[in-house]
């Protein structure tokens, strides 16, 4: 089993005392069915299992009455071998979206008590009227204030590292050396940075990650990849509504193009010449909705909070997972990414998308600052009551945006992340790529 941090969310989920239904959200092909179903059999007597698309029949569960006495009786009655202990049994309701009811049955299952249940599905961030699929139901009425909720991300860069047999007092270790603002010796800080591009190639995805972990067979993270890759042009295929399907995907293939070209927003002229937010504005919002893509803000001035700054109308997209993004490129991009011979703009904009997720799944919102044509900041963070900047090289180019910023900001510490050492000047914090996962 790869370790997760969820698993840790999870159990204070479990302990306390005020806890509700949990919602579990997250793209397709993060690992929640298998976290959950883990989770329940290793702390919980008796765990059960509904999931509404590979046994449509358990649907029938939530018809009729919601009561709660009515639900959990049903579920004795068509499940073999259920068993319901007051305190110490976990519901999983797999593929919540296809069963409405089941989703409005939360507030009385909530209200209840007795039992703990998680719910889960695929592309919940999608309204209901949003969706293609006719297997989708449309909920009667949601349980507002009766479900505590999670996001699932790909694994991050420290879990990656404990799949690849790194200890957690190695990494601690590591994380001495940040936060003393010292270079750690070289072949310690060349072990990371070859571990950092294994990671920027294998991605996050629990299955790729695990098979690599298992084989360090490079072709068959690709072949799994790809397969997940498809798997998303699938639901494409299958949730997005009439003539928005051939847009939403012209608008998911379009990235790759664009971050390679290190555009400073999403163009829709690059997904069709000429065109404008008027044709492709609800595509985008579909994959932002679909958690596919990673968005990220252009800022009109960088004070808190950074949201009431944003400029919705210019944004870039980030693939949800690098080793996807990768793939999109394809496997001669993996070999200049692994033998640290790839050159151009690509390079930057895929070290950007490694460096966004990361961010997102530290839990930070993502924003860029772009005052002029001559200046961009990459990132803007919210930390410790200021706006942190965070500029991103491929190599370790100079930075002139950022000491603008610092010059003009003067932020309690700025951070640029290069493909080399531990170094400092005032404010600025040069730091290795890997090392952001201290940030």
């Amino acid at each position: 089993m790869l370790k997760r941090k969820i698993y840790d969310d999870l159990m204070r989920w479990k302990s306390s005392a005020h806890r509700k239904c949990l919602m579990l959200y997250g793209a397709r092909q993060v690992g929640k069915t298998y976290i959950v179903r883990e989770f329940g059999k290793r702390e919980y007597q008796s765990f059960i299992e509904l999931n509404f698309i590979e046994s449509p029949d358990l649907k029938s569960v939530f018809d009729g009455s919601l009561s709660a006495e009515t639900i959990y009786k049903r579920i004795t009655a068509s499940i073999d071998g259920a068993r319901l202990i007051p305190g110490d049994t976990l519901v999983f309701l797999d593929e919540i979206q296809v069963c409405g009811n089941a989703r409005t049955a939360i507030k009385f299952l909530s209200e209840d008590g007795r039992y703990d249940v998680i719910s889960s599905g695929s592309l919940l961030g999608l309204t209901y009227a949003e969706d293609a699929d006719t297997n989708v139901e449309e909920v009667e009425s949601l349980p507002v204030g009766y479900e505590d909720f999670l996001t699932m991300y790909p694994l991050d860069f420290e879990e990656f590292l404990w799949a690849m047999g790194v200890s957690s007092s190695q990494i601690s270790t590591l994380k001495d050396y940040f936060d003393t603002v010292t270079n750690p010796p070289e072949i310690v800080n060349r072990k990371y940075i070859e571990l950092f591009r294994e990671y920027i190639v294998v991605g996050g995805m629990p299955e790729a990650v695990a098979s690599f972990a298992d084989e360090k067979d490079y072709t068959k993270v690709n072949e799994i990849q790809r397969s997940i890759l498809q798997t998303y042009r699938d639901d494409i295929s299958k949730h997005a509504k009439g003539a928005e399907k051939t847009k939403v995907r012209a608008c998911y293939d379009a990235i790759p193009r664009q971050l390679a070209k290190e555009l400073k927003k999403f163009q829709y002229a690059t997904v069709e010449k000429g065109k404008t937010s008027k044709k492709y504005g609800g595509s985008v919002q579909w994959l932002k909705d679909s958690a596919v893509v990673d968005a990220c803000y252009n800022i009109g001035e960088p004070y808190l909070p950074l949201k009431a700054n944003e400029k919705e109308e210019q944004f870039k997209l980030y693939i949800n997972d690098s080793g996807l993004l990768c793939t999109m490129y394809g496997f001669e991009t993996k070999k200049g990414i692994l033998n640290n011979t790839l050159k151009g703009s690509a390079k930057g904009g895929i070290y950007e998308n490694v460096i966004a997720g990361g961010l997102v799944r530290k839990g930070y919102s993502l924003h860029y600052y772009k005052p002029d044509d001559n200046h961009e900041i990459e990132f803007l963070i919210e930390k410790e009551g200021d706006v942190v900047p965070i500029e991103v090289k491929a190599g370790n180019n100079s930075t002139v945006s950022l000491n603008s910023f610092i010059e003009r900001y003067d932020p309690h510490v700025a951070y640029k992340l290069i493909d080399g050492g531990v170094g400092s000047k005032g404010a600025l914090q040069v730091l290795p790529h890997y090392m952001f996962m201290f940030i």
